[in-house]
């Protein structure tokens, strides 16, 4: 029995007021007397985020080859018509994402106020994959608001700089059921939930009641001071998303979560355990304004404002998607050396050998896909370039072509980054879609996924972490 990818969603949800609120914002913005109004003063309109070239890369609405033919900075080259909707997902804007957040709270700890509430159900109830969305009641008054927020129970919800809304801590004494907390969990199922709807509903037409299981690869835990990454995230997601027939587990592996989590669904495909297993990945708080300051510095809009979000459906043989191919799984070995150089012959070489492949038998490779216009001004590099050419330097060792050849191979194989520095979201999966597209109308024959995850960020050890996988075209289709 033979594992296929079915479908991939990719969703963004621009967020420009909860940018104070990521892990970097939070930090820095107390200790400098004005860097909030600055900060404010960065952020992008919503027409600012839609019309951005690589977020329309990430919704499916342009190729990354076209991206990179485009004039640079993307930022100040923006597409004049971009649409909102997009063949693997959305944009999504901050109000209607205030109403997931409200639509995914089981404890009454999203409070909107109440005109807000009525406005964005009924935009919501609009939507087309989201009519049936209940969880919408509930009044609450601008003053019940600002009450909770002087106790400091709870975090605002702004709009354009007004307050809209809260969201409460879900027990005073339990610091992993604070509001900062409760807020991360539900960003990331809202977003999550929404990928799945476009995946399920838009891109598979898959009924929810027909998975089977779920993996979440979202990097936030939940949980509570006892077990603060207990989990299960991806439950609620999937109840949330009607998929009442499945059960799921969270998959943790910093930004390898992904590709851990395809490689286990395929594996239970191909075991004859399951039919249909769907892979999601919500978005991160906590990476937004990651790098605001840099870009404060040098005159940009904070293009980290973004959330990032996908869902990935992995099934039996259709007979005319792609093939993961479960025989040539390549994987970092604790065993192996942590070099730029040995990771690759671990994840790349090896599992090429196995197809008796050489590196140029592949015609595309996905790596770090991190946007370089949000890392290369907080002096970051390119990391797509980076793995593209020491790609490239191996092919050269490997004598498969010249040295001078490293350039052309970077072109001919690789792609420019396009994604939200969203930690597990960039790595190599936002080519997803893309790349089932482009097996399916034989542009392509086959694509390497290839993910690296930071182990040593815990401080539990002081290894890394590296996944591939390979898609294949069918050979029925």
């Amino acid at each position: 029995m033979t594992a296929v990818l079915k479908g991939a969603a990719s969703i963004l949800v621009h967020t420009p007021d909860l940018v104070p609120l990521g892990s970097k914002p939070t930090r820095e913005i107390p200790r400098f007397e004005g860097l909030g109004g600055e900060c404010l003063a960065h952020l992008r309109s919503y027409r600012g985020a839609v019309a951005y070239p690589p977020n329309q890369v990430f919704i499916g609405n342009i190729r990354p080859d076209e991206l990179a033919e485009m004039k640079q900075p993307w930022w100040r080259n923006l597409i004049a018509d971009a649409s909102r909707e997009g063949p693997y997902g959305e944009i999504m804007p901050q109000d209607e994402f205030y109403g997931l957040l409200k639509a995914a709270d089981a404890f009454d700890l999203v409070w909107l106020e109440e005109d807000f509430r009525s406005q964005i159900a009924t935009k919501l109830h609009l939507h087309p994959l989201l009519g049936d969305l209940k969880g919408l009641e509930g009044r609450r008054t601008i003053a019940e608001i600002k009450e909770k927020l002087t106790r400091k129970e709870a975090l605002p919800l702004n709009l354009d700089g007004d307050l809209v809304g809260c969201v409460c801590g879900a027990h005073e004494e339990d610091d992993a059921l604070r509001a900062e907390a409760i807020l991360e969990g539900l960003v990331t199922k809202a977003s999550a939930f929404l990928a799945l709807r476009h995946l399920l509903g838009k891109i598979s037409h898959t009924n929810p009641t027909d998975i089977d299981y779920l993996f979440s690869f979202s990097e936030e835990a939940v949980g509570d001071r006892y077990q603060r990454g207990g989990g299960n995230l991806v439950r609620a997601t999937a109840q949330m998303a009607g998929c009442l027939n499945a059960s799921g587990v969270d998959v943790k592996g910093f930004c390898c979560g992904a590709s851990h989590s395809l490689v286990s669904a395929a594996a239970l495909i191909e075991a004859g355990i399951f039919e249909q297993v769907a892979l999601v990945g919500g978005g991160s708080l906590a990476k937004l304004g990651m790098n605001f300051q840099p870009h404060i510095e040098k005159g940009m809009p904070i293009l980290e404002d973004v959330l990032g979000a996908m869902a990935i459906l992995v099934s039996r043989d259709d007979g005319k998607s792609p093939l993961i191919r479960t025989d040539a799984i390549g994987m970092h070995r604790i065993c192996a050396a942590s070099s730029a150089q040995e990771i690759y012959k671990e994840v790349v070489v090896k599992p090429l050998t196995k197809l008796k492949k050489k590196i140029m038998d592949i015609d595309r490779y996905a790596v770090e896909l991190h946007n370089p216009e949000i890392t290369i001004p907080a002096r970051r590099g390119n990391p797509p370039l980076i793995n593209y050419r020491a790609l490239g330097a191996l092919a050269s060792l490997r004598g498969e072509i010249a040295r001078e050849g490293i350039d052309d191979f970077v072109k001919r194989h690789g792609m420019p980054g396009f994604s939200p520095t969203q930690g597990h979201i960039p790595e190599a999966i936002p080519f997803m879609g893309h790349a089932r597209d482009m097996i399916m109308a034989r542009e392509i024959e086959n694509v390497m996924f290839i993910a690296k995850g930071s182990v040593f960020l815990a401080r539990m050890t002081n290894l890394s972490d590296a996944v591939s996988f390979i898609l294949e075209r069918n050979p029925q289709s």
